[in-house]
């Protein structure tokens, strides 16, 4: 499959661009530094700015889904890092359609889950407290699932993952749910990034959860 993958050096963007290449796919990774991805023979390496939808749209069409994990600044405590999240999202959605590729997966975080509550995982009194001083940039990823939302033109995907989503293992193992937050017997949220970008591939080969948010957690 022609995979089209956007932020992939970043902490996630780079795990899933590993299975992606694991399983044979063909890969056009997409990324404003480039120096950082590795040399295979199913990979293209391209260099762009997402806020330029003429440019990235152009290396979009002939791909079967686009990922996008774009991110532009993790942990960032930028004043406008919500307005950033928002710009780019805007800028790779349109870039899709004008390409022509019907399916996009948006790498999402727990923000949107609910709690037992119903609240939303980020509005709610279970919000880590730690993670306050980031809450514009994880408001500006939860912000992709609210404009997927009003996209009937593609068949897209918003992959939440736990609320602890960190280096680890890769087991192959994880559950689903598409509003519920998910947690193990001990009350965690977790997955590693290596199984998140299991799930992912896994929806892209095998779909489930189309026009759909969902989250895998253990």
């Amino acid at each position: 499959m022609k995979i089209a993958l956007i932020g992939a050096t970043g902490f996630v963007g780079s795990k899933i661009l590993d299975e992606a290449l694991q399983r044979g796919h063909h890969v056009t990774a997409i990324s404003r530094h480039t120096d950082k991805l590795p040399k295979h023979a199913n990979l293209t390496v391209s260099q762009a700015d997402v806020l330029d939808s003429d440019q990235l749209a152009r290396l979009l069409a002939g791909h079967e889904v686009v990922i996008s994990s774009f991110n532009p600044g993790r942990g960032s405590k930028a004043p406008d890092i919500f307005d950033q999240f928002v710009a780019g999202h805007r800028a790779i959605i349109h870039a899709t359609k004008k390409a022509g590729v019907a399916r996009f997966l948006g790498v999402g975080g727990a923000a949107s889950l609910k709690t037992p509550s119903g609240q939303e995982f980020l509005d709610s009194p279970d919000f880590p407290k730690e993670y306050e001083a980031f809450k514009p940039g994880i408001r500006g990823t939860r912000e992709l699932y609210y404009l997927l939302k009003k996209e009937p033109e593609l068949d897209w995907v918003f992959l939440a993952p736990s609320v602890r989503i960190e280096p680890g293992t890769r087991t192959g193992t994880y559950r689903t749910e598409t509003d519920q937050l998910i947690k193990d017997a001990k009350g965690e949220s977790r997955i590693s990034a290596e199984d998140y970008a299991v799930a992912l591939l896994d929806e892209i080969e095998k779909p489930r959860f189309l026009r759909q948010r969902f989250t895998a957690a253990y």
